[in-house]
């Protein structure tokens, strides 16, 4: 027998897409952590989070390491961009 809270999460689950790009820019921390955090929550495998906050790449990496997933930084010229994957 199945929670109906438990359901929900598994649906959830079954429709996230395989990358779940966040585009935080403008927002200053901890806003895009937070964002990140609630993506992988909800089952993201994989997340891309453009950010232009300087605090970001630290507070993302928190985040990651917390949810035992890893963190790369990909340059752009304009933003950098992070991908953080479970493990």
């Amino acid at each position: 027998m199945t929670t109906t809270a438990g359901a929900a999460a598994a649906a959830t689950k079954a429709v996230m897409p395989s990358v779940v790009r966040i585009d935080a820019r403008g927002m200053r921390c901890p806003w895009p952590a937070v964002r990140l955090a609630r993506a992988l929550r909800d089952g993201a495998t994989t997340v891309e989070v453009i950010a232009d906050d300087p605090r970001a790449q630290a507070e993302l990496t928190v985040v990651a390491t917390d949810a035992d997933a890893t963190i790369e930084i990909v340059l752009d010229a304009i933003y950098p961009a992070f991908r953080i994957t479970r493990r």
